[in-house]
């Protein structure tokens, strides 16, 4: 079930359908609004499937794609090999990844974060460090 305030705001996109499939770096699940999919999939096309590894990489990439929708009560049906996947349980988590969200099982989405606290201060670092600095010439 999807909570009622997410249900909103991804209202607009719903009427298309989304995507689910399997994470590439964490055992959790992504769930791609259809637009978002079409969009990484135009860009995937672009891939020379005559080199093998984007062959392999395109061929892991989509294995276990499903399309959902959400029904009239705001579900959405999660097929059984990919909660097998992502140790989905019995509570879940909904986690906003920018044009994507993520679905954790509670336990595994906790230990996730708790390893990555001690990391995340040197990652946000590296990451965002320079994203807001002008270049004025000045170091």
């Amino acid at each position: 079930m999807i909570p009622a305030d997410l249900k909103k705001q991804i209202a607009p996109v719903a009427s298309t359908g989304f995507v689910l499939k399997r994470a590439v770096f964490q055992n959790c699940l992504e769930l791609y609004p259809m637009e978002e999919w079409q969009k990484l999939m135009q860009k995937m096309s672009g891939l020379n499937r005559f080199n093998r590894k984007n062959n392999d990489f395109i061929r892991r990439f989509t294995a276990g794609v499903r399309t959902v929708e959400m029904d009239t009560t705001g579900r959405l049906n999660i097929p059984k090999d990919l909660m097998v996947f992502a140790g989905i349980d019995k509570e879940i988590v909904l986690s906003s990844a920018i044009s994507i969200i993520e679905i954790w099982d509670k336990n595994n989405y906790e230990k996730a974060i708790d390893d990555a606290a001690n990391d995340f201060a040197d990652l946000a670092e590296d990451v965002m460090g320079g994203a807001n600095e002008i270049d004025d010439g000045i170091s």
